[in-house]
């Protein structure tokens, strides 16, 4: 009878506790509660207006995608000059930006997304909206809120394709990404660990500020021609003058303000992985990372994930360091421990914006319903 009284009481605790927890939450997220439940009613009241829809639903991708998947590009540059004022931080990134999608815009003819947004299955421009396609990047700021590195590729694109064999095609080539991420990073970080890991000791020679800015811009500007049609998909393939400064000063705007608050929560999934704030470290990351999107960028138009690559890339990494930084089995195990936990935890979170965006894409496009009927 006392065992049964102590077990009431030890479960009336936990159920306390978590009802603190929760309550706890809401009144430390209340403005931005308050901000989504905006957004939302917003998003329902305003989906019938078309060309106001549009927009609506561009400006929330564009500061959703890029805050999300501002660990994979900006991450490490912010973590590795977190001593340098953000807007100089800014302006070099946004003028990068800037100059990346008015390339595209003048080469491919009004379009800013390098031609991702021309494979069939995401080519025709969205001529009415529902409710849920405005309601994606409002799931993605959420998910961002709550640290989650998600596929925006999958999350924003998957609403809009028409065609369930491009939202395979992009599947495929992303979890191929990851694979190649996590084999390169592997063998670079382990060649590093267990071979010339005495060079990058001590403190780092002043070149490597300038190889860091020049890698990291490199990269900025591959991520953009890959992810720019996770932000584009709401806009007509062809933008003219007028739209394409709408486009291209929001977004740099945005940028600012995403520097101004250093990466905002989501910036700790870099910050707690293994020397991300030296110097040397940020800059392999970010040059291994440009080399793969690169690769893929020049491999097919097929959009892709580019979290996928970069949790790949992380995971690998941190593995690879594990194996190599320890000689003893005892304390080598502990750091494979660590390891193994962080990249199951990334891959976890993506996961869950990969279901997500699926079933949104199911309930939302007709032709991709269609077409799983037809497949079973």
């Amino acid at each position: 009878m006392a065992k049964k009284k102590i077990d009431q009481n030890i479960n009336q605790d936990k159920l306390s506790k978590g009802a603190y927890s929760l309550f706890d939450f809401t009144k430390k997220e209340k403005p931005f509660l308050i901000v989504i439940l905006v957004l939302v009613t917003t998003a329902a009241v305003i989906t019938p207006y078309t060309y106001a829809a549009m927009w609506f639903g561009f400006a929330l991708a564009a500061y959703s995608a890029i805050a999300n998947d501002s660990i994979q590009t900006i991450g490490t540059f912010i973590a590795s000059n977190h001593s340098k004022k953000w807007y100089w931080l800014w302006l070099f990134m946004g003028i990068i930006f800037v100059a990346t999608v008015s390339y595209s815009w003048i080469v491919f003819d009004g379009d800013v997304s390098n031609q991702r947004l021309s494979v069939p299955g995401l080519d025709r421009a969205p001529t009415g909206f529902v409710f849920l396609q405005l309601a994606a990047p409002i799931v993605l700021i959420i998910m961002t809120r709550m640290r989650m590195p998600v596929s925006t590729t999958f999350l924003l694109l998957n609403v809009f394709t028409y065609k369930a064999g491009t939202i395979v095609s992009v599947m495929f080539k992303s979890f191929v990404g990851y694979l190649l991420a996590f084999a390169l990073a592997m063998i670079v970080w382990f060649t590093l660990e267990r071979f010339v890991k005495n060079y990058l000791k001590g403190k780092p020679a002043p070149y490597w500020i300038y190889l860091q800015w020049i890698t990291s811009g490199t990269l900025w500007a591959v991520w953009i021609m890959q992810d720019a049609a996770n932000i584009a998909v709401f806009l007509p393939r062809q933008l003219n003058a007028i739209e394409f400064a709408g486009f291209a000063g929001f977004i740099f705007l945005g940028l600012g303000f995403l520097f101004y608050m250093k990466g905002d929560k989501i910036q700790s999934v870099v910050n707690e992985k293994t020397n991300v704030t030296d110097v040397r470290a940020a800059t392999i990351v970010d040059f291994v990372y440009a080399i793969i999107l690169l690769y893929f960028k020049m491999y097919n138009n097929v959009p892709m994930s580019t979290t996928w690559v970069f949790i790949g890339l992380l995971g690998g990494r941190e593995i690879a360091i594990a194996l190599g930084k320890h000689a003893k089995a005892e304390k080598r195990n502990t750091w494979l421990f660590r390891a193994f936990k962080l990249a199951r935890k990334d891959i976890y979170k993506a996961f869950i914006g990969l279901i997500i965006s699926l079933i949104m894409a199911v309930i939302i496009n007709e032709g991709v319903r269609k077409e799983i009927l037809a497949f079973f």
